[in-house]
């Protein structure tokens, strides 16, 4: 039968039950951490001896005599076929193979795909769905709480290779008791301050300056998800701060170079301006939820606003 890899990686209760366990696709690094799941599992609940095999018909049993189980790993083994797979069938032992897919295994998959004793488990690199999974298991576990557009910028900016996720995701906990924000996820996630946080600091020059360097940054969806964040994040820098000096507190240190533009932004607003720019904050999030496919719009037009209140 076939599983989800994450049903196995996620689920601190899973016990394997099967005879085979046949790891195929394309993402190695998910495939791998499957495999050594699902061999700690074996490890800790049975006493297993494990050996590798590179061919499955040169298998021989080496069962020894005080190991309740043996359990056999093949990487890229050769010789996994219907034929093969149905003479280990009889053999006291367990089987975990990781096949990368190729043509010569496509019969092998599907044969799984309906046999009791066995797990057929697919892996490729992680959709956004996928990444929701691996984010919201990591965060309940370690009882971590983000805020909502961090939480959507990670998703957006994790890798979708499932071991450089867990990598990232486990340097935040080298943050300790420290506030995750977004100076710190800075730190460890490949956040372009070059790109599409630089648009809000030309929300000042003239309107098609704006327009052509919008172009140039935002492409797909996803960018304008971003940019509405850092949007976000600085204009609610300006609406929480009751003075230019607790405004200047909050700057982040890496924008010493916009420093003074930031601080010459905030002495423009007064608290009318403030409760404007709030409103659009929350009209845009609420139209870019409801309108995905007019979001590169609701993007430029975010910018455009938020010139007209500052400049009013």
């Amino acid at each position: 039968m076939k599983i989800d890899p994450l049903s196995i990686l996620l689920n601190p209760t899973f016990i394997p039950d099967k005879k085979i366990y046949f790891i195929s696709g394309n993402e190695t690094t998910l495939m791998d951490c499957v495999s050594d799941k699902i061999l700690k599992k074996y490890k800790k609940i049975e006493n297993v001896s494990v050996s590798r095999i590179d061919t499955i018909e040169d298998f021989k049993s080496n069962g020894g005599l005080f190991e309740n189980k043996s359990l056999f790993l093949g990487k890229n083994c050769k010789g996994v076929d219907k034929i093969n797979l149905n003479k280990i069938r009889k053999e006291d032992g367990i089987f975990i193979f990781v096949q990368q897919n190729s043509a010569k295994i496509k019969t092998t998959k599907n044969s799984l795909i309906r046999a009791d004793d066995a797990y057929l488990i697919d892996c490729y690199e992680l959709d956004k769905n996928s990444k929701i999974k691996v984010l919201n298991n990591f965060l309940e576990i370690n009882n971590i709480n983000i805020h909502k557009d961090l939480y959507w910028i990670l998703i957006e900016k994790l890798d979708n290779k499932y071991l450089f996720i867990r990598n990232t995701l486990d340097k935040i906990l080298d943050f300790g008791d420290e506030e995750i924000n977004f100076d710190n996820i800075k730190k460890i996630i490949n956040l372009d301050s070059e790109g599409k946080e630089r648009l809000f600091f030309k929300v000042l020059k003239k309107n098609n300056e704006i327009v052509e360097e919008y172009r140039k940054k935002i492409v797909s969806n996803s960018d304008v998800n971003e940019l509405y964040y850092y949007c976000k994040f600085f204009s609610q820098m300006i609406i929480d701060s009751d003075s230019q000096i607790e405004f200047t507190k909050k700057i982040p240190l890496y924008l010493f170079r916009e420093k003074n533009f930031l601080n010459d932004l905030f002495k423009k607003y007064n608290l009318k301006k403030k409760k404007l720019l709030l409103n659009l904050l929350s009209k845009t999030e609420a139209n870019l939820r409801k309108e995905g496919s007019l979001s590169m719009i609701l993007g430029l037009r975010l910018l455009l606003n938020i010139k007209k209140i500052t400049i009013s």
